[in-house]
């Protein structure tokens, strides 16, 4: 099988992007035309979402017509409703008898620090997202949703990173993939799982003779918060924080078992985000199955984990310096 190393390697799933370039700000549509079979976990303690109490099992409506993502913080939830539009055009979504309701999930970032805050996602734009949204090679770094994150808060944005967006995608055999989707927006640094070394986080700095973080390019966020200046800094550290993801598959599976998915692909936020799921962050994940053959909840569940890691570590090493904020690709 090629695969793209894409969530568009998932039958069935599309995405598409609309940003301000110049406001740093913008969001990201995950399109499923047919439906797919939707759970979500929300691990971090200062999320902002829209929908996702209707994912819960014991709920009605089992699937989803798309996933917004978007930053903006609360106001960016207005983009959603741009996707309910053009869902609505095409006559897609829950039956209800008098007409069919678009079923739009949605999850934001802050991103009101860098570049315009009062410039944010809205209907318009995530009408534009819609429009754009394909099968194709999923765009990353500074697009869509990823265009105004950032990472390694604890000093504020100052001494943080440039980050984006990211995808990723794996097979786990009999035609079955796996992808993620993720936008690091993290209070934490991101690490590379596979060597523990800090990628794209809190940068070491200089004030007047003190020194903040060990010498060298990254201060470790998680270090840091024992010191004394850390401790100090905490409680006025930026509470402009969030991991959006959204994991999907193309087999048949519960929405039971799409919550459990969703639980376990946090695993892959916390594999490559340290620390993760801070009361400083609003870390969200949805899991999406759009149908196929019935497979493993818990070999699904792994191997989104295994995903999303990846997705997190590319949305970094493909951003570049925006906002006076460097960034890993340049």
């Amino acid at each position: 099988m090629n695969l793209k190393n894409s969530i568009t390697d998932v039958h069935g799933i599309e995405v598409g992007h609309a940003q301000d370039d110049s406001a740093l700000t913008g969001c990201t549509v995950i399109l499923s035309r047919k439906g797919a079979v939707a759970g979500v976990d929300v691990r971090g303690g200062a999320p902002g979402t829209r929908e996702t109490d209707l994912l819960n099992p014991i709920n009605l409506v089992d699937k989803v017509h798309a996933v917004m993502l978007a930053g903006g913080s609360a106001f960016g939830l207005d983009a959603a409703s741009g996707v309910m539009r053009y869902l609505d055009e095409k006559k897609i979504g829950f039956n209800t008898g008098a007409a069919k309701v678009p079923i739009v999930p949605a999850a934001i970032l802050f991103d009101l620090n860098i570049g315009r805050a009062d410039v944010r996602p809205d209907l318009e734009m995530g009408y534009r997202a819609c429009l754009a949204a394909s099968s194709k090679v999923v765009d990353e770094g500074n697009v869509g949703a990823g265009t105004g994150a950032s990472v390694g808060k604890l000093m504020g944005a100052k001494q943080a990173m440039k980050s984006g967006l990211g995808s990723a995608s794996i097979s786990i055999g009999s035609g079955v993939v796996v992808g993620a989707l993720a936008v690091a927006n993290t209070f934490g640094d991101v690490i590379d799982p596979n060597t523990g070394e800090i990628i794209a986080g809190l940068r070491s700095a200089k004030i007047g003779p003190l020194q903040i973080g060990a010498p060298g390019y990254f201060a470790d966020t998680l270090q840091m918060m024992k010191t004394f200046f850390g401790k100090t800094v905490l409680g006025f550290a930026a509470h402009s924080n969030t991991l959006l993801g959204v994991v999907a598959v193309n087999a048949a599976l519960t929405k039971s078992e799409m919550t459990k998915v969703a639980q376990m692909a946090q695993d892959g936020v916390a594999r490559s985000t340290r620390p993760a799921h801070t009361m400083l962050d609003g870390d969200t994940v949805f899991a999406l199955a759009t149908g196929g053959k019935k497979v493993d909840a818990s070999t699904v569940g792994a191997f989104a984990a295994e995903a999303l890691a990846q997705a997190i570590v590319r949305a970094v090493r493909a951003s570049h310096s925006a906002g006076g904020l460097p960034g890993a690709a340049g």
